[in-house]
């Protein structure tokens, strides 16, 4: 049954499906009184006034905020176990990279998810994928990396692959296949890039490839040789500069990567050329949240031009959370952005990191992925701390959640 939305305040991010750079990124294409009609879960018309066939269902917006659905482009929700021994550890002092030594960290994290089952993985990711469903994510990444064997990364990604079938959006999965170290640094990366690859690409052949380079992680050569083979067939991301800038932002930009995420230590040339590449920067302040306090710079990389996108990095370690709200709320306090880059940042530029044309924007023919929000000002949405500022999920056309 086709569906009209009617008496909203429309954000419809118009403007197709590249990424939206330096001052574009503010312009949220806001129809102030506007209806969007919806047909066999695409979007059919948007308008200050459309016209709907006979029998349509209508939802009266009552004024409020009508928008995409928020695309979260890099998070790690599928785990086992928690990191509760390790936080309280880190509330004594211990900073993170020394808890990472004693085996604490991702290794922790890595041993749960051998123990799991692949059933009791999936179940475990369903349950978070409900909970950003309701804060009105209706696309997610999810990455693997807490196996470091073939076999364990394997059974994470089906895991992810078979929660996946049973959720009414979208997830997008990325092998990380450069996470953390098992034993000899150069022995265990030669095995990746040697072995492992082959095997991921064999069942998972148009699947994203990404690594962690960082002190006690994925070193710079060992991510380029990782990317250099990975790249001919898969599109790449990486993590760099959470902690320390390592010089991956060249690489990465040498070898055409989608994203560099995380952010925290870049340098200002390294930020001037990545914004002037066609690399997206992906910034993750949660993470700064949680951990060191420490944010990127997000608002000068915009204003040097580049393509930004924001997302949770959802994980039991460094980000334990699901809501993107809470993320555009942070990064609007701490990254120097606006409300309305951060919503860009989080819609039609997120979706554009996972690779997807076909949402982030309210315009006939794309995916209807959309969120009615509680209020009448999108600012609000920045404002608001804690709670769940999302009245109603519509996702690939129909009403999912309404609270």
């Amino acid at each position: 049954m086709p569906l009209l939305i009617r008496n909203a305040r429309l954000l419809t991010l118009a403007g197709g499906a590249a990424p939206r750079r330096g001052k574009a990124l503010g312009d949220l294409g806001i129809i102030p009184t506007g209806e969007v009609l919806v047909t066999d879960g695409k979007i059919s018309a948007v308008g200050p006034k459309v016209e709907a066939p006979a029998g349509a269902e209508a939802i009266d917006a009552g004024g409020r905020i009508v928008m995409p659905g928020f695309v979260d482009c890099h998070t790690h929700a599928c785990w086992a176990g928690d990191r509760l021994e390790e936080w309280t550890m880190k509330l004594n002092g211990v900073p993170y990279l020394e808890i990472m030594k004693k085996g604490g960290g991702i290794h922790a994290t890595v041993n749960a998810v051998r123990e799991a089952t692949q059933k009791q993985l999936a179940a475990s990711l369903r349950d978070r994928l409900t909970l950003m469903l309701r804060e009105g994510t209706t696309t997610v990444e999810v990455k693997s990396g807490y196996g470091l064997t073939t076999e364990a990364e394997l059974k994470m990604l089906r895991a992810i692959r078979r929660a996946a079938s049973d959720w009414s959006g979208t997830v997008v999965p990325t092998a990380l296949l450069g996470h953390a170290v098992e034993g000899d640094h150069d022995t265990y990366t030669r095995m990746v890039v040697k072995e492992m690859l082959a095997e991921i690409s064999r069942e998972f052949p148009d699947i994203a490839v990404d690594a962690f380079c960082e002190t006690g992680a994925w070193s710079v050569d060992a991510c380029v040789k990782l990317f250099e083979k990975a790249g001919k067939h898969h599109p790449i991301r990486v993590h760099a500069d959470q902690f320390n800038s390592l010089g991956m932002i060249p690489e990465a930009i040498r070898l055409f990567a989608r994203s560099v995420d995380h952010l925290e230590a870049t340098t200002k040339p390294d930020l001037l050329a990545l914004a002037a590449s066609p690399t997206m920067g992906v910034i993750l302040p949660c993470t700064g949240f949680h951990t060191d306090q420490r944010y990127a710079r997000g608002g000068y990389f915009v204003d040097q031009g580049g393509a930004l996108a924001l997302a949770t990095n959802c994980n039991p370690g460094s980000s334990p959370t699901h809501s993107v709200p809470f993320a555009i709320a942070l990064a609007v306090r701490f990254c120097g952005l606006s409300p309305a880059e951060a919503i860009v940042a989080t819609t039609v530029n997120a979706a554009a990191v996972l690779g997807l044309t076909d949402r982030g924007t309210l315009e006939p023919g794309k995916r209807a992925d959309l969120i009615i929000l509680h209020h009448k000002d999108e600012r609000a949405l920045a404002y608001e701390l804690g709670g769940n500022p999302v009245d109603a999920v519509i996702c690939n056309g129909q009403l999912v959640t309404h609270t």
